[in-house]
């Protein structure tokens, strides 16, 4: 049943240290508008000064939290609990304005996630904008859709409830939904609904997917490709790999993994290629689409399972044909090429701990746990650091929420700040 509620978020204010009007790009869900957290953006600093780029703004009030930032329209969302603008330790979602990080709604989503050890709490899920709606996945669950405006929620879902969804792990849901047309698709998880596709506007199923035996929901999110001529949508779930036909749901096919700790990482697609990479030692696998008679799809293995290319929850991108990533969760970026799976480089960094990447113009943007982002030369020459610097604020908790590049602007976000650095070459 979908609960139909018109509940705005106060709005209140936040500080800012520079406001300037910048124009963006938009980076509106987790790893960018194509999901594969590469900026096309051009005319970025190609070295930091010894303290960092400078700080163009900060705002406080984002609370506890793992979600990345979603940037639109000159706003920046995000997801948190225990804001320290809150009159309690609930969970947020909240609306900056981008130029100058000044608040300008936050609306409750629900009860904070405190399952496990502290280090693993609190929200994790980055916000997906799609026009004038905000739609955000609790780690319980539930799935709500708010005006981008003005915070009001539209709509929401229970997705372990209405679609008998179930993780795979004990670490609560961190997807970010896609929007596709005038579909939601999102992941539920397990044998009952393993992806559904609802209507974007009100909420209700459209299609589910039924996969027996799956394991349950990862932390990735979708991706969409093309197979001759045929849209699938790929995700990752406790079960690895699958493909779903975008016009009805049906399981075109699936790659299985032996179960292990938490399948992590989005996919990475590439024409009809998909790169799946998880942590925990089990590696990354090139498989390829094929389409087969009737609408079918079939898996061809390119490469099998890597251990040399596993990932645990930092990402890989694909810049030029160069994956690059954390080694698991060691700190030691990586570069190898995708057609072969070969490791050009590895080598440990100016930071300690899980590494998250982006890319944009040339250079890899590099987030270590211990709150040390590095900038580094893209290529299979080398490991090159051209600057790096520590967020302040950072050590408390670790730093895993992912960098976004938009705008001319890196944004990070540090507990309960979100840090905007201007990194436009003057």
């Amino acid at each position: 049943m979908v609960h139909w509620l018109t509940r705005c978020g106060a709005a209140a204010g936040a500080g800012a240290l520079l406001a300037a009007s910048v124009a963006h790009a938009d980076w509106p869900t987790f790893r960018g508008a194509d999901r594969t957290a590469v900026s096309q953006e051009k005319g970025l600093l190609q070295e930091w000064p010894a303290a960092g780029p400078p700080l163009a703004w900060k705002a406080v009030g984002a609370g506890r939290g793992y979600s990345s930032l979603a940037i639109a329209d000159g706003k920046v969302y995000t997801l948190g609990d225990g804001l320290s603008t809150a009159p309690d330790k609930d969970e947020y979602l909240q609306c900056y304005n981008a130029d100058d990080g000044k608040l300008i709604w936050k609306t409750k989503t629900g009860p904070a996630w405190n399952e496990g050890k502290e280090s693993w709490q609190s929200s994790r899920s980055t916000p997906t904008v799609d026009g004038d709606r905000v739609y955000v996945l609790s780690p319980a669950g539930t799935l709500v859709c708010c005006d981008a405006a003005t915070g009001a929620e539209q709509w929401r879902q229970d997705l372990k409830a209405e679609f008998g969804g179930k993780k795979a792990d004990n670490w609560g849901y961190s997807e970010s939904v896609l929007i596709d047309g005038d579909k939601l698709i999102c992941t539920p998880g397990g044998e009952q609904t393993t992806l559904a596709a609802l209507n974007k506007l009100t909420g209700e199923p459209i299609w589910k997917t039924v996969n027996p035996g799956d394991r349950g929901a990862g932390h990735a999110s979708v991706v969409i490709s093309e197979v001759g001529g045929e849209k699938v949508y790929v995700q990752s779930t406790g079960s690895g790999p699958l493909g779903v036909r975008a016009s009805d749901g049906k399981l075109l096919w699936q790659y299985p993994v032996d179960r292990t700790t938490a399948i992590i990482p989005t996919p990475i697609v590439r024409g009809d290629l998909v790169f799946f990479v998880a942590g925990y030692k089990r590696g990354g696998a090139l498989l390829q689409q094929v389409p087969g008679a009737d609408g079918a799809v079939e898996i061809k293995e390119i490469y099998p399972l890597q251990t040399r290319l596993a990932n645990k929850h930092g990402g890989v991108v694909l810049f030029g044909d160069y994956l690059y990533g954390d080694s698991d969760d060691a700190g030691i970026p990586y570069c190898a090429d995708l057609k072969t799976g070969e490791v050009k480089w590895q080598k440990r960094g100016s930071g300690k701990g899980s590494a998250s990447v982006a890319a944009a113009d040339g250079r890899l943007y590099v987030r270590y746990s211990d709150g040390v982002v590095a900038l580094a030369k893209v290529g299979p020459e080398g490991y090159d650091e051209t600057g790096s610097f520590k967020t302040p604020g950072s050590g408390d908790r670790p730093s895993w929420a992912h960098p976004v590049i938009d705008g001319g602007r890196l944004y990070l976000r540090e507990g309960d700040d979100i840090l905007c650095y201007d990194i436009r070459q003057k």
